[in-house]
């Protein structure tokens, strides 16, 4: 399997966009800013997986992106009244239907890729990591007023 590291690329900025846009009604397009790291507390949802391809897919936004990302997503009218434990569910259910999206884009027919349960972290200066032997992908994104960093990490199994 030959995947260029550009049609990877493009799966993960269409998928994060159908996602982001059928889902939460949000318009994601790709940033000209630097991806510097969130000021304040962020969320990190990842998900692994496994198969014709390995790896890690991470979506990291600000506290207050992801409260806005779960608030949509569940239809809420006010952020402000989501409990911590909501957010963080909408982040992993972010990150599980991105890793879908994904994955149906860059899976041929009779290859099969096999995904984990998603797991989200709060901290600050948040990333993800695979190893030295990973090929990364990582893009910044504008969220309406706001920005995300989109990290695909992966490699192929001997």
């Amino acid at each position: 399997m030959a995947l260029a590291q550009e049609s990877l690329l493009q799966a993960l900025l269409d998928g994060t966009r159908d996602v982001f846009e059928t889902m939460m009604f949000m318009t994601v397009e790709p940033s000209n800013e630097m991806y510097e790291g969130i000021d304040g507390e962020a969320l990190l949802g990842s998900i692994t997986f496994e198969g014709v391809i390995e790896g890690c897919l991470g979506i990291c936004t600000s506290l207050d992106s992801a409260r806005a990302i779960a608030c949509n997503m569940m239809g809420a009218d006010n952020p402000d009244t989501l409990s911590s434990v909501e957010i963080a569910d909408a982040m992993g259910e972010v990150a599980n239907m991105v890793m879908g999206a994904v994955k149906g884009k860059i899976v041929a027919s009779g290859d099969d890729i096999h995904v984990s349960i998603p797991t989200v972290v709060r901290g600050t200066e948040l990333q993800n990591s695979l190893g030295d032997d990973a090929h990364e992908i990582t893009e910044t994104v504008s969220l309406d007023e706001s920005i995300a960093r989109l990290t695909l990490l992966y490699r192929f199994p001997a």
